[in-house]
């Protein structure tokens, strides 16, 4: 949804419900399920206010299923001119929150993408106690109980392990 920033009200604009985006987001097996935003003017800036929810497909980090991941965020961004290209501009810690339009133009799609891949896991899992992987068979945990054996240990770590026994049996144990 593209706003043109002269044409909102001096009281702002509220934008409820997810038909006013119909394809906010690129990748199309992203859904939108919820927006309530309000779009106010603040002289050449525009603050947008609201919150948003979306379900996004991920990957488990430790079973590799695929499960629906549901985003919520807050929404509070302040959009500024954007400035001349040469123009430099020094930022202060509360702009870490602006964004920029250009030609009068804001893109609340952007805007929802944004946020939504902001409040994504950084090593999503499909619920709390997944159980993952067998690391023998590659068997996933979750469906099917595995009855492999222990993990046969690696033949580079061999003389490491030994290095260990042989320290372990020289420091006298501490009683």
């Amino acid at each position: 949804m593209i706003i043109r920033v002269s044409e909102i009200p001096e009281e702002g604009r509220s934008i409820e419900g997810v038909a006013e985006f119909p394809q906010p987001f690129q990748d199309p097996a992203w859904a939108l399920v919820s927006v309530s935003l309000l779009v106010e003017k603040d002289g050449n800036d525009v603050l947008v206010r609201g919150r948003m929810r979306a379900r996004v497909p991920q990957t488990c980090g430790r079973c590799v299923e695929l499960f629906p991941f549901e985003v919520q965020a807050q929404v509070d961004t302040r959009y500024c001119p954007r400035p001349a290209a040469r123009e430099e501009v020094e930022l202060a810690p509360d702009d870490l929150e602006v964004d920029f339009y250009a030609d009068g133009l804001l893109d609340l799609n952007r805007l929802l993408q944004t946020e939504s891949e902001l409040g994504l896991p950084m090593k999503p899992l499909c619920r709390h106690d997944c159980r993952g992987l067998c690391p023998v068979c590659g068997g996933n945990r979750n469906a099917t109980p595995c009855a492999c054996e222990a993990r046969v240990p690696d033949p580079r770590l061999v003389a490491l392990q030994d290095l260990a026994e042989r320290l372990s049996a020289r420091t006298p144990s501490r009683q």
